[in-house]
Protein backbone atom coordinates (compact mmCIF):
# COMPACT_ATOMS: atom_id res chain seq x y z
CA UNK A 1 0.00 0.00 0.00
CA UNK A 2 1.21 3.37 -0.99
CA UNK A 3 3.44 4.97 2.16
CA UNK A 4 1.88 8.07 1.89
CA UNK A 5 -1.92 7.09 2.77
CA UNK A 6 -2.49 8.14 6.59
CA UNK A 7 -5.36 5.55 7.60
CA UNK A 8 -6.38 7.88 10.52
CA UNK A 9 -7.95 10.09 7.48
CA UNK A 10 -9.80 7.19 5.48
CA UNK A 11 -13.28 7.28 5.87
CA UNK A 12 -14.81 3.70 6.68
CA UNK A 13 -16.71 2.22 3.48
CA UNK A 14 -20.06 0.22 3.60
CA UNK A 15 -19.84 -2.48 0.47
CA UNK A 16 -22.55 -5.04 -0.63
CA UNK A 17 -22.37 -8.53 -2.21
CA UNK A 18 -24.26 -9.54 -4.89
CA UNK A 19 -24.23 -13.04 -6.05
CA UNK A 20 -22.12 -13.69 -3.10
CA UNK A 21 -21.18 -16.90 -4.02
CA UNK A 22 -18.65 -18.48 -0.95
CA UNK A 23 -17.63 -15.00 -0.37
CA UNK A 24 -14.12 -15.01 -2.64
CA UNK A 25 -14.70 -11.02 -4.09
CA UNK A 26 -15.43 -10.19 -0.38
CA UNK A 27 -12.04 -11.97 1.12
CA UNK A 28 -9.99 -9.85 -1.47
CA UNK A 29 -11.81 -6.46 -0.45
CA UNK A 30 -11.08 -7.42 3.25
CA UNK A 31 -7.67 -8.22 3.38
CA UNK A 32 -6.92 -4.66 1.49
CA UNK A 33 -9.68 -2.34 2.88
CA UNK A 34 -9.43 -4.31 6.91
CA UNK A 35 -11.24 -1.94 9.55
CA UNK A 36 -12.18 0.31 7.03
CA UNK A 37 -15.07 -2.34 5.74
CA UNK A 38 -18.76 -3.13 6.40
CA UNK A 39 -20.26 -5.23 4.93
CA UNK A 40 -24.16 -4.21 4.96
CA UNK A 41 -25.96 -6.35 2.59
CA UNK A 42 -25.08 -9.55 0.77
CA UNK A 43 -27.44 -11.80 -1.70
CA UNK A 44 -26.77 -15.40 -2.70
CA UNK A 45 -29.50 -17.54 -4.08
CA UNK A 46 -28.06 -21.17 -3.69
CA UNK A 47 -28.55 -22.76 -0.20
CA UNK A 48 -25.50 -24.51 -0.13
CA UNK A 49 -22.97 -21.44 -0.85
CA UNK A 50 -25.36 -19.81 1.79
CA UNK A 51 -24.48 -22.30 4.09
CA UNK A 52 -20.73 -21.67 3.44
CA UNK A 53 -20.68 -17.72 3.63
CA UNK A 54 -22.36 -18.06 6.99
CA UNK A 55 -20.02 -20.37 8.14
CA UNK A 56 -16.97 -18.11 7.29
CA UNK A 57 -18.55 -14.98 7.68
CA UNK A 58 -20.99 -15.10 10.10
CA UNK A 59 -24.49 -14.06 7.91
CA UNK A 60 -26.49 -15.38 6.02
CA UNK A 61 -26.87 -14.20 2.33
CA UNK A 62 -30.59 -12.57 1.07
CA UNK A 63 -31.97 -14.91 -1.11
CA UNK A 64 -32.93 -13.93 -4.76
CA UNK A 65 -32.04 -10.28 -5.84
CA UNK A 66 -34.96 -10.12 -8.09
CA UNK A 67 -37.36 -10.13 -5.45
CA UNK A 68 -35.21 -7.16 -3.47
CA UNK A 69 -36.24 -3.86 -4.17
CA UNK A 70 -33.54 -1.56 -3.98
CA UNK A 71 -34.87 0.86 -1.42
CA UNK A 72 -34.78 -2.39 0.98
CA UNK A 73 -30.86 -2.41 0.72
CA UNK A 74 -28.65 -0.23 2.98
CA UNK A 75 -26.90 2.59 1.38
CA UNK A 76 -23.01 2.08 0.63
CA UNK A 77 -20.31 2.92 -1.32
CA UNK A 78 -18.85 0.34 -2.88
CA UNK A 79 -21.16 -2.72 -5.08
CA UNK A 80 -19.75 -6.17 -5.53
CA UNK A 81 -20.78 -8.66 -7.99
CA UNK A 82 -19.82 -11.66 -10.01
CA UNK A 83 -23.05 -11.66 -11.81
CA UNK A 84 -24.00 -14.45 -13.90
CA UNK A 85 -23.24 -13.77 -17.82
CA UNK A 86 -26.69 -13.81 -19.94
CA UNK A 87 -28.08 -12.45 -23.41
CA UNK A 88 -29.98 -9.17 -23.29
CA UNK A 89 -32.75 -9.50 -25.58
CA UNK A 90 -32.39 -6.11 -27.42
CA UNK A 91 -28.49 -5.77 -27.19
CA UNK A 92 -27.99 -2.87 -29.63
CA UNK A 93 -27.21 0.52 -27.63
CA UNK A 94 -31.27 1.43 -28.74
CA UNK A 95 -32.98 1.45 -25.51
CA UNK A 96 -29.61 1.83 -22.86
CA UNK A 97 -31.03 0.86 -19.78
CA UNK A 98 -33.71 -1.24 -20.87
CA UNK A 99 -31.74 -2.83 -22.87
CA UNK A 100 -30.62 -4.51 -19.66
CA UNK A 101 -34.40 -5.42 -18.59
CA UNK A 102 -35.00 -9.29 -18.03
CA UNK A 103 -31.09 -9.51 -17.19
CA UNK A 104 -29.59 -10.20 -13.68
CA UNK A 105 -27.45 -6.87 -14.63
CA UNK A 106 -30.98 -5.04 -14.64
CA UNK A 107 -31.21 -5.68 -10.83
CA UNK A 108 -27.67 -4.56 -10.69
CA UNK A 109 -28.35 -1.35 -12.55
CA UNK A 110 -31.78 -0.50 -10.54
CA UNK A 111 -29.75 -0.74 -7.45
CA UNK A 112 -26.67 1.33 -8.13
CA UNK A 113 -29.58 3.75 -10.29
CA UNK A 114 -30.96 4.17 -6.44
CA UNK A 115 -27.74 3.96 -4.25
CA UNK A 116 -25.10 5.92 -6.44
CA UNK A 117 -22.56 3.96 -4.82
CA UNK A 118 -18.69 5.25 -5.45
CA UNK A 119 -17.78 2.21 -7.12
CA UNK A 120 -19.02 -0.38 -9.05
CA UNK A 121 -16.99 -3.80 -9.12
CA UNK A 122 -18.58 -6.36 -11.45
CA UNK A 123 -16.57 -9.79 -12.40
CA UNK A 124 -17.46 -12.12 -15.10
CA UNK A 125 -16.20 -14.47 -17.67
CA UNK A 126 -13.63 -14.00 -20.38
CA UNK A 127 -16.06 -14.61 -23.08
CA UNK A 128 -18.09 -11.83 -21.87
CA UNK A 129 -16.42 -9.04 -23.73
CA UNK A 130 -17.23 -10.96 -27.34
CA UNK A 131 -20.59 -11.90 -25.94
CA UNK A 132 -23.42 -11.99 -28.54
CA UNK A 133 -20.38 -10.03 -30.82
CA UNK A 134 -19.71 -7.48 -28.39
CA UNK A 135 -23.52 -6.37 -27.62
CA UNK A 136 -23.38 -7.55 -23.90
CA UNK A 137 -20.38 -5.55 -23.24
CA UNK A 138 -21.11 -2.54 -25.01
CA UNK A 139 -24.72 -2.56 -23.15
CA UNK A 140 -23.50 -2.58 -19.46
CA UNK A 141 -20.87 -0.19 -19.87
CA UNK A 142 -23.17 2.19 -21.87
CA UNK A 143 -25.88 1.42 -18.76
CA UNK A 144 -23.06 2.48 -15.97
CA UNK A 145 -21.91 5.24 -18.29
CA UNK A 146 -25.40 6.91 -18.33
CA UNK A 147 -25.69 6.44 -14.36
CA UNK A 148 -22.51 8.68 -14.40
CA UNK A 149 -19.69 6.29 -13.84
CA UNK A 150 -16.53 6.18 -15.84
CA UNK A 151 -15.84 2.89 -16.69
CA UNK A 152 -13.23 0.79 -16.87
CA UNK A 153 -12.16 -2.91 -18.06
CA UNK A 154 -9.36 -5.51 -18.69
CA UNK A 155 -9.19 -9.29 -18.50
CA UNK A 156 -6.79 -10.62 -15.89
CA UNK A 157 -5.18 -14.01 -15.45
CA UNK A 158 -4.91 -15.79 -12.16
CA UNK A 159 -1.63 -17.15 -12.97
CA UNK A 160 0.01 -14.03 -13.06
CA UNK A 161 -1.34 -12.94 -9.57
CA UNK A 162 1.09 -16.15 -7.64
CA UNK A 163 -1.57 -19.08 -8.26
CA UNK A 164 -0.86 -22.13 -10.15
CA UNK A 165 -4.16 -21.67 -12.23
CA UNK A 166 -4.72 -20.18 -16.02
CA UNK A 167 -7.43 -18.41 -15.58
CA UNK A 168 -9.05 -15.40 -17.21
CA UNK A 169 -11.63 -13.06 -16.45
CA UNK A 170 -12.86 -9.59 -17.33
CA UNK A 171 -13.45 -7.08 -14.53
CA UNK A 172 -15.00 -3.88 -14.77
CA UNK A 173 -14.67 -1.24 -12.36
CA UNK A 174 -17.08 1.99 -12.67
CA UNK A 175 -15.89 5.10 -10.61
CA UNK A 176 -18.39 7.55 -9.68
CA UNK A 177 -15.51 10.44 -9.80
CA UNK A 178 -14.98 10.63 -13.32
CA UNK A 179 -11.69 12.28 -12.37
CA UNK A 180 -10.31 8.67 -11.38
CA UNK A 181 -7.69 7.28 -13.78
CA UNK A 182 -7.84 3.71 -12.39
CA UNK A 183 -4.74 1.43 -13.64
CA UNK A 184 -4.97 -1.96 -13.63
CA UNK A 185 -2.43 -3.92 -10.91
CA UNK A 186 0.33 -5.11 -13.34
CA UNK A 187 1.32 -8.53 -12.65
CA UNK A 188 3.46 -10.60 -10.30
CA UNK A 189 6.79 -11.53 -10.95
CA UNK A 190 6.43 -15.00 -8.83
CA UNK A 191 7.85 -17.86 -9.58
CA UNK A 192 5.01 -20.62 -8.55
CA UNK A 193 4.24 -24.36 -9.31
CA UNK A 194 1.01 -26.58 -8.20
CA UNK A 195 2.80 -28.22 -5.81
CA UNK A 196 2.98 -24.83 -4.29
CA UNK A 197 -0.69 -25.92 -3.10
CA UNK A 198 -0.95 -29.44 -2.88
CA UNK A 199 -1.86 -31.03 0.35
CA UNK A 200 1.24 -34.04 1.37
CA UNK A 201 -1.38 -36.54 1.99
CA UNK A 202 -4.66 -37.29 0.48
CA UNK A 203 -7.82 -39.52 0.76
CA UNK A 204 -7.60 -42.43 -1.60
CA UNK A 205 -11.14 -41.49 -2.42
CA UNK A 206 -9.97 -39.00 -4.65
CA UNK A 207 -8.20 -41.39 -7.11
CA UNK A 208 -10.34 -41.88 -9.52
CA UNK A 209 -11.76 -45.54 -10.81
CA UNK A 210 -9.75 -47.99 -13.23
CA UNK A 211 -13.40 -47.41 -15.03
CA UNK A 212 -13.35 -43.67 -15.08
CA UNK A 213 -9.53 -43.81 -16.18
CA UNK A 214 -10.35 -46.11 -18.96
CA UNK A 215 -12.72 -43.72 -20.22
CA UNK A 216 -10.81 -40.67 -19.72
CA UNK A 217 -8.26 -42.53 -22.32
CA UNK A 218 -10.32 -43.40 -24.50
CA UNK A 219 -12.34 -39.99 -24.92
CA UNK A 220 -9.20 -38.23 -25.38
CA UNK A 221 -8.08 -40.96 -28.02
CA UNK A 222 -11.39 -40.38 -30.06
CA UNK A 223 -10.70 -36.41 -30.19
CA UNK A 224 -7.28 -37.01 -31.10
CA UNK A 225 -8.31 -39.00 -34.20
CA UNK A 226 -11.17 -36.32 -34.77
CA UNK A 227 -7.91 -33.37 -34.98
CA UNK A 228 -9.31 -31.44 -32.00
CA UNK A 229 -7.03 -31.24 -28.29
CA UNK A 230 -10.33 -32.36 -26.13
CA UNK A 231 -10.38 -35.06 -23.09
CA UNK A 232 -8.55 -34.55 -19.84
CA UNK A 233 -5.65 -32.80 -18.77
CA UNK A 234 -2.75 -34.21 -16.09
CA UNK A 235 -0.83 -32.27 -13.91
CA UNK A 236 2.29 -32.75 -11.08
CA UNK A 237 3.74 -31.06 -8.66
CA UNK A 238 6.05 -29.23 -11.30
CA UNK A 239 3.53 -27.89 -13.26
CA UNK A 240 3.44 -24.09 -13.28
CA UNK A 241 -0.41 -23.95 -13.63
CA UNK A 242 -3.41 -26.11 -14.18
CA UNK A 243 -6.12 -25.40 -16.98
CA UNK A 244 -9.19 -23.03 -15.56
CA UNK A 245 -11.17 -25.14 -12.63
CA UNK A 246 -14.86 -25.21 -13.21
CA UNK A 247 -18.21 -25.98 -11.73
CA UNK A 248 -18.33 -29.45 -13.25
CA UNK A 249 -15.17 -30.68 -12.04
CA UNK A 250 -17.15 -32.59 -9.54
CA UNK A 251 -18.51 -34.78 -12.49
CA UNK A 252 -15.18 -36.27 -13.28
CA UNK A 253 -12.31 -34.02 -12.49
CA UNK A 254 -11.05 -34.56 -16.27
CA UNK A 255 -9.99 -30.97 -16.69
CA UNK A 256 -7.09 -31.06 -13.56
CA UNK A 257 -5.89 -34.64 -12.77
CA UNK A 258 -3.01 -35.21 -10.44
CA UNK A 259 -0.28 -37.65 -11.78
CA UNK A 260 0.94 -40.05 -8.99
CA UNK A 261 3.07 -42.86 -8.73
CA UNK A 262 2.26 -46.52 -9.78
CA UNK A 263 -2.02 -45.91 -9.68
CA UNK A 264 -4.44 -43.79 -11.61
CA UNK A 265 -3.95 -40.09 -11.37
CA UNK A 266 -6.63 -38.01 -8.41
CA UNK A 267 -8.73 -35.34 -8.34
CA UNK A 268 -8.20 -32.24 -6.50
CA UNK A 269 -9.49 -32.91 -3.03
CA UNK A 270 -11.86 -29.63 -2.53
CA UNK A 271 -9.23 -28.03 0.00
CA UNK A 272 -7.11 -27.96 -2.76
CA UNK A 273 -9.60 -26.45 -5.09
CA UNK A 274 -10.18 -24.04 -2.31
CA UNK A 275 -6.35 -23.58 -2.57
CA UNK A 276 -6.35 -22.83 -5.83
CA UNK A 277 -8.47 -20.22 -5.83
CA UNK A 278 -6.03 -18.61 -3.58
CA UNK A 279 -8.74 -19.02 -0.60
CA UNK A 280 -6.81 -18.90 2.80
CA UNK A 281 -6.10 -22.85 4.70
CA UNK A 282 -8.56 -21.81 7.66
CA UNK A 283 -11.24 -21.48 4.97
CA UNK A 284 -14.26 -23.46 5.98
CA UNK A 285 -15.77 -26.14 4.07
CA UNK A 286 -18.55 -27.02 5.31
CA UNK A 287 -20.98 -28.85 2.61
CA UNK A 288 -20.44 -32.09 0.38
CA UNK A 289 -17.40 -32.59 -1.77
CA UNK A 290 -19.73 -32.18 -4.86
CA UNK A 291 -20.76 -28.57 -3.33
CA UNK A 292 -17.88 -27.85 -2.48
CA UNK A 293 -16.23 -28.50 -6.20
CA UNK A 294 -19.17 -26.47 -7.80
CA UNK A 295 -18.57 -23.64 -5.06
CA UNK A 296 -15.17 -22.91 -5.60
CA UNK A 297 -15.39 -23.53 -9.49
CA UNK A 298 -17.83 -20.57 -9.62
CA UNK A 299 -15.58 -18.54 -7.14
CA UNK A 300 -13.18 -16.19 -8.06
CA UNK A 301 -9.14 -16.09 -7.52
CA UNK A 302 -9.07 -14.10 -4.38
CA UNK A 303 -5.26 -13.18 -5.16
CA UNK A 304 -6.63 -11.01 -8.15
CA UNK A 305 -9.73 -9.92 -6.66
CA UNK A 306 -6.87 -8.40 -3.70
CA UNK A 307 -4.29 -6.65 -5.78
CA UNK A 308 -7.73 -4.64 -7.67
CA UNK A 309 -9.38 -3.78 -4.55
CA UNK A 310 -5.63 -2.79 -3.44
CA UNK A 311 -5.77 0.01 -6.70
CA UNK A 312 -9.30 0.36 -6.05
CA UNK A 313 -8.36 1.57 -2.24
CA UNK A 314 -5.74 3.88 -3.53
CA UNK A 315 -7.72 5.35 -6.14
CA UNK A 316 -10.20 6.35 -3.44
CA UNK A 317 -7.90 7.81 -1.12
Amino acid sequence: MSENIDMKLISNYKIIDLFAGVGGIRLGFQQIFKSKAFFVFSSEIDKFAQTTYRANFGEIPHGDITLIEPKEIPSFDILLGGFPCQPFSNAGLKKGFDDTRGTLFFDIANIVEHHKPKVVFLENVKGFRNHDKGNTFKVVKKTLEDLGYKVFSEVLNAKHFGLPQNRERIYIIGFLDNDINFEFPKPLNKVIKLGDILEDKVDDKYTISDKLWAGHQRRKLEHKKKGNGFGYSIFNKESPYTSTISARYYKDGSEILIEQKDKNPRKLSPKEAGSLQGFPKDFKIVVSDTQAYKQFGNSVAVPVIEALAKNIFESLN
